[in-house]
């Protein structure tokens, strides 16, 4: 059965489960191209997270980041809505790491108190959550399980760069599928991931009461040139990735990745509806 069938006869918790069926999510970080949004991610996560502290990894695949935070001395509570993906987190986990796997959405988080977390990882609900109540709610209830002074990382897919990687696998974008993306504004159909420019980004946090601090080309153009990336030599691989960190927070790159990370925290309720663009670093 095709994806979109299963989402429109079984709805979204069938959907995630048949997109990693497969395992795919374990692979997707295992190439030189694909190492470099983990890399960016953790070298962003080193400037906030301490051991000791705790951490809420939501939509945590298969522990990605869960686990290596846990070997720093983290603990951390991981919620991911696929069952593959959370039964080979579970594996993952050693003696002694303090991690607890909670398999449910990430929009629910009445399970966990309020201000108990140093950062809030959604490093993947924001592009797998379709319904805007759910975004809402998910990004909302990040807030409140944050500590005041904590930090949510959130990921997003950027709309405007998909065409572009998508030219690697057929004419550019499938024009032959008129439903893929609207001809005019180029804006993709949000399936089965949900894609958004870099200004519906910045207005879906602004407007849900988060003050972005950090915007980060997470993988920059390595997915378009993920061939070329895998091909390299160590050396040829390392300066490759300091090329990247150097230029991934110039604001005039950020429009070229296919991953968008930001830095941000949680704006009292009083001061929410304030906050603007104006106000980011």
């Amino acid at each position: 059965m095709e994806l979109f069938q299963i989402y429109g006869q079984q709805g979204e918790t069938a959907l995630i489960n048949a997109l990693y069926a497969s395992g795919s999510e374990d692979r997707r970080m295992s190439s030189k191209a694909g190492q470099v949004e983990f890399l960016t991610t953790m070298r962003v996560l080193e400037d906030y997270v301490e051991p000791g502290m705790k951490i809420l990894d939501l939509g945590a695949g298969t522990g990605a980041y869960a686990v290596p935070l846990a070997e720093r001395g983290c603990a951390v509570d991981a919620v991911e809505l696929a069952e593959k993906n959370a039964a080979l987190l579970r594996e993952k986990i050693q003696p002694g790491q303090q991690v607890r796997v909670f398999c449910q959405s990430a929009a629910d988080l009445s399970r966990f108190p309020g201000g108990a977390y140093d950062a809030v990882l959604l490093l993947g609900p924001l592009y797998h959550l379709y319904d805007p109540a759910e975004r809402k709610q998910c990004l909302q209830e990040a807030r409140r399980v944050c500590k005041r002074d904590g930090v949510l990382l959130l990921a997003y897919i950027s709309n405007d760069m998909v065409p572009l990687t998508e030219c690697r696998y057929r004419d550019f974008f499938a024009i032959e599928t008129p439903h893929t993306y609207d001809h005019e504004t180029f804006q993709l159909e949000n399936f089965p991931f949900v894609f958004k420019t870099l200004e519906a980004m910045r207005q879906e946090l602004t407007e849900n009461g988060v003050e972005i601090l950090r915007e980060i080309a997470a993988d920059g153009v390595s997915e378009l040139l993920a061939d070329t990336i895998n091909a390299m030599s160590e050396a040829s691989y390392r300066e490759y990735l300091k090329y990247h960190f150097y230029c991934c927070e110039k604001p005039e790159m950020l429009g070229r990745s296919s991953h968008l990370l930001f830095v941000g925290r949680g704006v009292p309720e009083r001061q929410s509806s304030h906050c603007s663009g104006s106000e980011r670093r």
